[in-house]
């Protein structure tokens, strides 16, 4: 399968009123403002899209609603997070109806799979839909840790196309190029490894603050590609604090927080998740607002 996906794809939230209900204009929006960054792909119902707190035709309307704003721009992938391999697949078919034209796959949710057991849900959903796949390799939250021994023995499944690396372990970008070649386009998945990823080999970033801060993620990509590594290491510098929030359990109410302070989008969230208060909102506000203060020019 003929792919090429690179560059900076937002893990978009979802946006929500203040009631719970999907503002979907509201969504539409902020990815049109971060088309207007450059952003070069788009992930929708990822961990920071909440989707585990959608109902299915509200994951297909945010999905609809993302296409209709791309319109073939960039590609679009879903998010694939369900708690059995069959209802992945259902879901990796609504996709394609919507007009999705990839797939980011995690594990099944909930049950801890096994090498085994994660080996064959990646197959058996690949081996049900035409789209091309990245997978989401994240051990840290997902408690399933894909090695590249076992990329290697998914190679022969030709849709599955990507990786979204994320085993905190810069090491090993190294050794899937190692293991695996140029196999997969490999991703970089934890925000606060970006420059390291991208300097090892990782061809694109799927990021969470690029949601409030677009244009400086997509700055810092093309400075660390093209090997203005001066520059970019003092935006990676900048961006630090930032990025750190992508890695906290509450990183969803952290970015969504930001993007209210710097008016990319709005900070309600679905139960059980609530709102920040006390010491952790005034710690994500000071992070933001000092970033904005000393806001590099581009």
């Amino acid at each position: 399968m003929s792919i090429s996906w690179s560059g900076v794809f937002p893990a978009l939230m979802t946006e929500f009123n203040e009631d719970g209900s999907l503002d979907l204009n509201g969504l539409q929006r902020h990815i049109a403002s971060c088309l207007s960054a450059g952003i070069e792909g788009l992930i929708m119902l990822g961990t920071l899209g909440e989707n585990c707190s959608l109902r299915q035709k509200e994951k297909e309307l945010v999905l609809k609603a993302a296409t209709e704003v791309c319109n073939g721009a960039i590609p679009v992938l879903s998010g694939v997070a369900e708690y059995t391999t069959e209802l992945a697949i259902e879901h990796a078919m609504l996709s394609k109806s919507a007009g999705c034209d990839g797939l980011m796959v995690l594990p099944s949710m909930v049950y801890q799979q096994d090498q085994r057991e994660g080996i064959e849900h990646f197959k058996a959903i690949a081996n049900a839909i035409d789209l091309p796949i990245m997978i989401y390799n994240n051990p840290v939250s997902y408690k399933l840790d894909l090695l590249p021994r076992s990329f290697l023995e998914l190679s022969c499944i030709e849709n599955i196309v990507a990786v979204k690396e994320s085993s905190h372990d810069s090491r090993r970008i190294t050794d899937m190029k190692n293991a695996c070649g140029d196999r997969y386009m490999i991703f970089c998945g934890v925000d606060d490894l970006a420059l390291e990823n991208l300097l090892f080999g990782a061809v694109g970033w799927v990021s969470g603050l690029v949601n409030s801060f677009p244009k400086e993620a997509v700055e810092l990509y093309k400075l660390a590609k093209s090997g203005e590594i001066t520059k970019a290491l003092e935006l990676y510098q900048w961006f630090m604090p930032l990025l750190h929030l992508d890695v906290d359990v509450k990183l969803v109410q952290f970015i969504k927080l930001a993007n209210k302070l710097t008016g990319e989008g709005t900070e309600w969230v679905r139960r059980p998740r609530m709102e920040l208060v006390g010491s952790e909102r005034d710690m994500v506000t000071k992070v933001v607002k000092t970033a904005l203060e000393t806001r590099p020019e581009l």
